[in-house]
């Protein structure tokens, strides 16, 4: 499938800071890429870069076949952008500012109050429809600014930290309107937030000092966890205690370590190990409330591509 998004060789320097070094992705239709990395990291520039809100050093990028240096305009059109703040008038009410956003895009009379209906109905603003922006919680801003990027259907949604300040039920809200879009849009979602990567992402990116340090399906990255395929043991310490020395005696075992929850199974050479602790735990009579087999953390892999190594480079 054609590429919606194609970012070339992105750089972007700040004075003696490289904020953005040489990224390049694409994003097609049917995608939800998650836009990941530490504070600083480099996200909300690229983001701009894209949108055409900052000018790279160099490198280029087109949105629909669109050249965002040379047809800004053109290439902004079919583009729904969620900007770091959510910035708006704050004198208005929302109603007002997605009225004046739905009259730049081009909308009047009937088709403008459809789109400004349909906008707040799908980020539920309802009930601070008509109260000015400025007395708003911070997670009624972000709808705001969520629900102006959707007001006119756009092919390509640009989000960055779509569920900042938002509280646990207004996330799962946020993530199952991006579900619903996902299969007819190209979507990329800038976060630092993990869980929103097996929420909604099919593709996850990760940048660290301006650099692309990973990039893959969910899947992929947990693979790259060193608790991959290890078998979680969750029970008491008192349990755990007395299996270690078992555990660490059986064919297949590399290491065994006691975390917060229990005990983490390392196997050796990728043995299938689940089994043999199973046997062992109803041998020993002992209870445990869980076995299972894991597909790994995308915390450890973030950790190990973004804390710099002692050799400075971050890999």
């Amino acid at each position: 499938m054609a590429a919606m998004i194609e970012v070339n060789g992105l750089c972007k320097r700040f004075g003696t800071i490289q904020a953005v070094d040489n990224v390049s992705f694409q994003v097609a239709r049917g995608e939800v890429l998650g836009f990941l990395g530490p504070n600083g990291a480099g996200k909300s520039t690229t983001m701009k870069i894209i949108m055409g809100f900052l000018e790279p050093d160099s490198g280029t990028t087109r949105l629909e076949g669109f050249y965002i240096q040379n047809q800004p305009i053109a290439a902004r059109r079919n583009v729904g952008y969620m900007p770091e703040g959510a910035p708006s008038y704050h004198e208005m009410t929302p109603h007002g500012f997605l009225g004046f956003i739905a009259g730049i895009r081009g909308f009047s009379g009937s088709e403008a109050k459809d789109r400004i209906a349909m906008a707040a109905t799908q980020t539920q603003l309802g009930s601070v429809l008509y109260q000015p922006i400025d007395t708003l919680s911070r997670g009624f801003k972000r709808r705001v600014g969520l629900a102006q990027a959707l007001l006119h259907d756009p092919d390509i949604l640009i989000l960055d930290e779509p569920t900042d300040g938002l509280d646990p039920n207004q996330k799962h809200e946020v993530r199952s309107l991006i579900q619903e879009m996902a299969a007819d849009k190209a979507i990329i979602i800038s976060t630092h937030i993990l869980e929103e990567v097996d929420a909604v992402c099919t593709r996850a990116m990760i940048i660290s000092r301006g650099r692309i340090v990973a990039n893959g399906t969910p899947d992929e990255l947990e693979s790259r966890s060193k608790r991959h395929m290890g078998v979680s043991v969750t029970a008491t310490r008192e349990t755990c205690q007395q299996l270690v020395d078992d555990l660490n005696a059986l064919d297949g075992v590399a290491d065994v370590e006691l975390d917060s929850r229990g005990l983490f199974v390392k196997p050796s050479g990728g043995s299938d190990i689940i089994d043999l602790i199973r046997i062992l735990v109803r041998q020993r009579g002992l209870s445990v409330a869980d076995i299972r087999i894991e597909r790994g953390r995308l915390e450890d892999v973030f950790r190990d591509v973004t804390i710099p190594s002692a050799t400075g480079d971050g890999l």
